[in-house]
């Protein structure tokens, strides 16, 4: 990965240059990202490239649950019985054309990661909302797997999130 990047909070950052490819990504972070943040119901983190300052890659982030019944039998065993587990969704998460295919949309999960660590009250999992099969393979990539009923929403429990880092 091409070094020179780092993540903070969405301020008054130019947003009219950012080009994903998906348009619903793009308008999203042009046109609505900050209602959402006014209304509490996400937060954004934007990858800023050093040189240009230009927003690289974004994702947004928002507390959720995970239904305990919607997870592989492998994972459940493990858990205790509640009805649901408190997770991290990465609602949306986008990388600019120009910095695609360099590491940086996997850089932005792991800052995701790090954020639910250090969050109060505790996060058992990340979440994400594929859009399609390709993006699902990504995720899969970095070790996220498919609930039950729906393929394309996946987790990764943080505490496998942290031993796949520390490797």
């Amino acid at each position: 990965m091409r070094a020179g990047f780092r993540i903070e909070a969405l301020g008054s950052h130019d947003r009219t240059g950012f080009r994903s490819g998906v348009e619903a990504l793009d308008q999203y972070l042009r046109e609505q990202v900050s209602q959402d943040i006014r209304r509490r119901l996400s937060t954004c983190f934007v990858a800023l490239d050093a040189g240009a300052e230009a927003i690289a890659g974004y994702y947004t982030f928002a507390a959720a649950s995970v239904p305990l019944n919607g997870l592989p039998p492998d994972i459940t065993r493990r858990l205790p019985r509640y009805p649901s587990l408190p997770a991290g969704l990465i609602g949306r998460l986008a990388v600019d054309r120009r910095f695609q295919r360099q590491g940086l949309g996997s850089l932005l999960i792991v800052d995701a990661a790090a954020r639910a660590m250090r969050a109060e009250p505790a996060i058992y999992a990340l979440v994400v909302e594929a859009k399609d099969e390709d993006a699902a393979a990504f995720y899969a990539h970095l070790g996220f797997q498919a609930f039950l009923a729906r393929p394309l929403r996946l987790f990764i429990p943080l505490s496998e999130m942290v031993r796949r880092l520390t490797r």
